[in-house]
Formats: structure tokens, C-alpha cells, sequence
């Protein structure tokens, strides 16, 4: 028996699996695959850009507070707030510790969850037919709203945080998942099946690698759903974390302290987004030098 195409110059199948390899390169490109390099500035644009944005932002943050004179309890000048954040930097580090490891966690579960999630129903049409529709609907839900439920359940503990995190990060990543797993260039599949390759070794080098640009761009969303569940969870039930100092600055009215804590949760925020596209990255090279 011989493939047609490519395959048709004397080129006999071995019938073992091993030659699926072969199939696993069309995925292996399809995710590992770089774009050509483009010029020095063209490299720098993505990073320049937005810092300069930012900075003619706060040049114009500070003139307006300063020409319109905004109290600063309403509205403090990005200088206060630089001071206040260099100020309370030991205590706010201290309150980032609970907040970071509790959205890792969050982060990690949903992870988990979703992508098997994924596998099921990428594999069971029934479960895809039972399971899907209530997955998107449960996404329209406002989860702010059920935060009090998971306190109730698991009571004032980081246990609840992390579940309530873990509930809002886990619909981008199922959703992600499924639509990836499910769009599966059909030759690759069928190449791989017809030289005799089980399934778990089907999954392994066509499956999953078509369906990594999906996932990573679910964790990515996760990521920061997962902070913004732990705040959320810190808001309702907790004695210490960012949001903790964010609703003990506010009873206090020290705005400029709630600027400095935001600060620092937007900065554990980038460096966890950018530790999931470093991920992605080191994945993209793994599979392009396959």
C-alpha cells in the first residue's frame, strides 16, 4: 500500500507506529512555527510603544491634577503616589505574598481542569452534547455574585479564595481548549491513523500540539481572571492580601496608598501574564525543533 501526493515516489508505509512522526510534524509546525525576524525597531516597537503611552499618561495625569487642582484625596498626582508606594513598599510585598501564591494556585487548578475537561468532551460526543451548553451558560453568569456562596461553603479560609479563583479562571481555559482540540486539521489526523497509530499517540503529536495556540490563549485570560478572583475573595473574607490593604486604605481614605497597593497588583499581574507567554514561547521552540 502506498500514499498518494507527497508519499508516491516508492515510499512504502512500515505499518508501525513510530512512523506517525511523520503526521506529528504538520501539528509540530502548526503551533511551532516562528515568524521571520523583522528590523531592530520593528523588535522594539511592541515594548516602546506602550511605555511611552504610559508615560505621556502620567505627564498628563500630573499636570492635570496639578492645573485643575484636584484634592489629592480624590485624585493624588502619580508623584504621591510613587512616594507612598516607596513609602509602604516592606508592608505591601508582605500583603503580595498570600495574594500571588493564592492566584498561582487558582491558576494551576483551573489549568488542570480545563484541559481535561477539554479532552473529555473533545473525545465524548455525549459529554460535549450535555456538558457544552451549560458551560457557556454558567459563563454568562456575574460570578462577583456568588463569591458570598463559595465563603459559606468553605468558610473564611484561603480554601475559599482559591476555589472562587479557580471557578472564574476555569471557563476561559475549558472553552479555549475545546474549540482547539475540536479544530483539527483532518489530513494530519487521518495520515496519523492510517499508519497505524493508537490513539493516545494520535493525541500526542497531532491533537495536542494543533490545540496549543488555544489553550495558552485561554491560560492567558486565566491568568488574570485568577487575580481578579483572589481580589475578590480577599474583598469578602480575609485579614490579609492586597485587597485586604486596598479596603483597609480606603476605611482610611489614603488614596494615594490604594494607588501604590494597585500598582503593585498590576505589576504581579504583567509578571504572571508574561511568565504564561514565556511558557508559550518555550513550548513554540520545543515543537519547531521537532
Amino acid at each position: 500500500m502506498q500514499l498518494s501526493g507527497s508519499w508516491r515516489h516508492d515510499r512504502r508505509l512500515s505499518g508501525g507506529p513510530a512512523d506517525c512522526d511523520r503526521a506529528g510534524k504538520l501539528a509540530h509546525g502548526a503551533f511551532g512555527k516562528r515568524p521571520a525576524a523583522g528590523s531592530k525597531t520593528g523588535r522594539a516597537r511592541p515594548g516602546l510603544l506602550p511605555a511611552a503611552t504610559g508615560a505621556a499618561l502620567l505627564r498628563l495625569w500630573q499636570q492635570a491634577v496639578a492645573g485643575l487642582r484636584i484634592p489629592a484625596v480624590i485624585l493624588p498626582p502619580p508623584t504621591d503616589i510613587l512616594a507612598e508606594l516607596w513609602r509602604v513598599l516592606p508592608v505591601l510585598l508582605q500583603q503580595a505574598v498570600p495574594t500571588t501564591l493564592d492566584s498561582v494556585a487558582a491558576f494551576v487548578a483551573a489549568t488542570l481542569l480545563g484541559v481535561t475537561l477539554a479532552i473529555a468532551i473533545s473525545y465524548s460526543r455525549f459529554l460535549r452534547d450535555m456538558l457544552y451548553p451549560n458551560l457557556v451558560l454558567l459563563q454568562l453568569i456575574p460570578k462577583v455574585a456568588l463569591a458570598p456562596l463559595f465563603v459559606v461553603w468553605l468558610g473564611i479560609s484561603g480554601q475559599s479564595r482559591i476555589a472562587f479563583a479557580t471557578f472564574i479562571a476555569f471557563f476561559p481555559i475549558v472553552i479555549s481548549a475545546a474549540v482547539g482540540f475540536a479544530n483539527i486539521d483532518p489530513s494530519a489526523l487521518r495520515l496519523c491513523r492510517s499508519l497505524s497509530a493508537t490513539e493516545a499517540q494520535c493525541f500526542a503529536m497531532v491533537r495536542f500540539p494543533f490545540a496549543l495556540p488555544a489553550i495558552f490563549s485561554g491560560m492567558k485570560i486565566a491568568m488574570t481572571m485568577a487575580i481578579i478572583g483572589v481580589i475578590i475573595g480577599e474583598f469578602i473574607s480575609s485579614n490579609a492580601g492586597l485587597g485586604y490593604y486596598i479596603l483597609y486604605a480606603s476605611s482610611r481614605m489614603e488614596t494615594a496608598a490604594i494607588f501604590a497597593a494597585l500598582s503593585l497588583l498590576c505589576a504581579i499581574g504583567v509578571a504572571l501574564f508574561g511568565a504564561v507567554a514565556l511558557a508559550e514561547q518555550l513550548v513554540r521552540r520545543s515543537y519547531g525543533r521537532q
